[in-house]
């Protein structure tokens, strides 16, 4: 998947991926990692969710990272928001209040980007990118935040039944590409296949979503 894959989408308003409303698991599930309100907290691949709002409305200070700006700017614009705008080569850093958006690639991130992380909250990252940006992702991210506290929900399906995104990651995987640093957690595991009339008519018989808790080991 080039970033033109990802560009394009957003410029033709493909964004099946967004949730229109807070997140139920993040709400329900959050609190219960006993996280400071001070902690700081990191979203890749953000888009334009109201999770980050969210997060801000229980005092974290939140970081996230998109690649199109076409989103960052829908963020900001549908929320009634005015950021200050900054060019922090490679990224464009549009920041206002308790949030902050780099724009840019995710790979480009390094440590000194999230300085001061102490969380992350993935609902939309790993399960979109296929196996081998997945391995890439998983170790980035390790190499990013090696002592913070995550939040990550996947979906679980046959992927012979449907091609990603979003794409199916078992459990199996979960713990492959991120059991070595954190310790792993299953908080939530609904079945979602009867209300997901979108994903039968690509073809899913089943599907499962899980919710887990990344917890660093040492």
């Amino acid at each position: 998947m080039h970033p033109d894959f990802w560009q394009a989408r957003w410029q033709r308003g493909e964004t099946g991926w967004h949730e229109g409303q807070i997140n139920v698991h993040l709400q329900e599930l959050w609190p219960g990692l006993g996280l400071d309100p001070a902690t700081r907290v990191f979203v890749p691949l953000c888009g334009k969710s109201r999770d980050l709002l969210w997060l801000a409305g229980r005092g974290h200070r939140v970081l996230g990272v998109e690649l199109a700006e076409v989103g960052v700017q829908a963020f900001f614009d549908e929320n009634g928001l005015r950021p200050t705008v900054t060019d922090e080569p490679p990224f464009r850093r549009y920041a206002v209040d308790e949030v902050t958006l780099l724009c840019g690639d995710f790979f480009d991130l390094r440590p000194e980007h999230l300085a001061g992380v102490g969380a992350f909250y993935d609902r939309a990252s790993l399960i979109a990118l296929p196996p081998a940006l997945r391995e890439r992702y998983a170790a980035h991210l390790k190499t990013l935040l090696p002592a913070a506290i995550g939040l990550l929900i996947t979906f679980d399906y046959d992927q012979a039944e449907m091609a990603g995104p979003p794409f199916s990651v078992q459990p199996g995987e979960v713990a492959r590409l991120l059991g070595d640093r954190f310790a792993l957690t299953a908080l939530a595991d609904l079945d979602l296949i009867d209300e997901s009339p979108k994903f039968r008519q690509r073809g899913l018989t089943a599907l499962r979503e899980k919710v887990w808790r990344l917890h660093p080991r040492g």
